[in-house]
């Protein structure tokens, strides 16, 4: 014949699969199976024989197989309330760095803070194979995370549930307020005020911070004003800005003002800016987080810096422990800061 001719192509060899490595060594699949996942009860002889026939037919277990065979699929969530939030976007780039160098995929949830979605963070996603969660909580009270945390692997960031089975990942808030008072104290400040005040969360991270700098101010023999403790709803730039432009007439008697967070901190300096009110001549501000935002801002903002890649790695090995079964009740992990000063708080000219 001639000309052309097509061909039938033909399938793609077979992968081996765990049926052809038993039949090659000539043991069970359950054999190959312990053989696999290094388990004992595999005489030497047997486990060499089943691992030549691997080598052999080159077989690879698949992902589905080893969830199969382990009860887990390796994937983690991290659930926060907002994403685009600086802070927290510079922790998930942290998180899943941590992760895969422990054989973990990181998923991430942002959770907008809605109670419905949050519950279904804290009962860790059912249906969706996911084997712990990371959970920043904004709207669930900690009776709620308590109950969930008997079921679900859990580590806490942000606010802390003393009584649950979740663990807790944080700095140390009250010692990093203390030494924010200390820095100001240095740099001659002595009427110092607080924005970011949560009277409900008083063991939150606000409630922490705003503690340290009150048991700092009085140890130092600083006179508080009730006026200079500033409330917020929530850690954004239009919630800085807002709260203290309301609290502007109270502010103007202050030579410093400490904000619960970097976000806080950039609302308050528009604020100030818009009532050229100068900083630091004028008022001092150091805020929470490190964020690229503060470092970036003119004046550059002092900040308390946590350790983030430390943190991850706390915070995913806590998790790792529970996934694995510890049950610890209360346990909290403490993670490393450093206060990093910048123009905002540097010591008024003269």
């Amino acid at each position: 014949m001639t000309g052309d001719q097509s061909q039938t192509p033909q399938p793609p060899p077979r992968r081996a699969g765990i049926k052809d490595v038993a039949a090659r060594a000539g043991v069970s699949l359950k054999t190959v199976t312990n053989v696999v996942h290094e388990r004992p009860y595999v005489s030497a002889e047997t486990r060499a024989r089943v691992k030549a026939a691997i080598v052999e037919l080159n077989y690879q277990p698949t992902l589905a197989g080893r969830q199969l065979q382990s009860g887990r699929s390796n994937m983690v969530t991290l659930a926060v309330p907002r994403i685009d939030d600086p802070y927290l976007g510079a922790l998930a780039h942290a998180m899943i760095a941590a992760a895969t160098a422990r054989g973990y995929t990181l998923l991430i949830d942002e959770t907008g803070g809605r109670t419905e979605r949050e519950r279904l963070a804290a009962s860790g996603y059912p249906g969706h194979g996911i084997d712990g969660v990371i959970f920043s909580a904004a709207a669930l009270d900690s009776e709620q995370i308590t109950q969930m945390s008997q079921a679900t692997p859990i580590v806490l960031l942000g606010d802390p549930v003393s009584n649950s089975n979740a663990a807790y990942v944080s700095i140390d808030n009250v010692a990093s307020a203390r030494e924010v008072v200390d820095h100001l104290l240095a740099g001659g400040r002595r009427r110092i005020a607080f924005l970011g005040h949560q009277t409900s969360k008083l063991t939150g991270v606000a409630g922490l911070r705003y503690r340290g700098y009150r048991e700092q101010a009085r140890a130092a023999g600083l006179q508080l004003s009730d006026d200079w403790a500033i409330g917020v709803s929530r850690f954004t730039r239009e919630e800085g800005k807002t709260r203290a432009g309301e609290a502007l007439a109270h502010l103007r008697s202050a030579d410093s003002l400490i904000c619960a967070s970097d976000l806080l901190a950039i609302g308050a300096m528009r604020a100030f800016q818009e009532a050229q009110v100068r900083v630091p001549d004028d008022i001092a501000v150091v805020g929470w987080d490190n964020t690229v935002d503060g470092a970036y801002h003119t004046p550059s903002l002092t900040s308390v810096a946590p350790a983030l890649p430390r943190l991850a790695e706390v915070a995913l090995d806590a998790l790792i422990s529970r996934i694995n079964g510890n049950l610890a009740t209360g346990e909290t992990c403490v993670v490393p800061h450093q206060l990093v000063p910048r123009e905002s708080s540097a010591a008024p000219a003269g």
